[in-house]
């Protein structure tokens, strides 16, 4: 466990070098070569493998094509595959779902635009009954943040 941890210490570093990159495959080679201690214990007889493990095995070789990764983790991959594949494959029909994925994708990328562009213009500010009160001369839009509009109208 040690040489696992001292891989992901160094892979985790703001700035690598020649060196580092030597310490960490050397901690990764290690790592695999240690690993076994759990299956020949008994602690893990089928064997030991950790999730994304194969991945450090690229760690090396991407660090010195695109430079270190300042601490980024695989979670935000899988948090977008998740909003791109699995939630769109549940509102298909699971029946050649590609195509539905897609259009799925294309039309929750256009609605967060729209949503962008119509917050650009001020037109999500308030809500109708807000914009219904502001006409009557009620109260002012202006002296409210969107979370201190009035959600009901109470009668007097």
């Amino acid at each position: 466990m040690r040489a696992f941890l001292e891989f992901c210490y160094i892979a985790r570093r703001d700035v690598q070098d020649t060196k580092s990159l030597a310490e960490l495959q050397d901690a990764l080679d290690r790592f695999h070569r240690f690993r076994t201690v759990f299956q020949e214990s008994g602690v893990r007889p089928e064997g030991f493998n950790l999730p994304r493990q194969h991945s450090l095995t690229h760690y090396f070789a991407l660090i010195r094509a695109f430079g270190a990764p300042n601490g980024v983790c695989s979670s935000i991959t899988e948090s977008k595959h998740i909003k791109a594949v699995k939630e769109p494959w549940r509102r298909s029909n699971q029946f050649n779902a590609l195509g539905q994925m897609l259009l799925t994708n294309q039309r929750l990328d256009k609605l967060a635009a729209c949503r962008v562009d119509f917050m650009n213009r001020g037109m999500l500010k308030g809500t109708c009954l807000s914009q219904t009160l502001y006409k009557l001369g009620t109260y002012s839009l202006f002296n409210y943040s969107s979370s201190q509009l009035p959600t009901t109208i109470h009668a007097n």
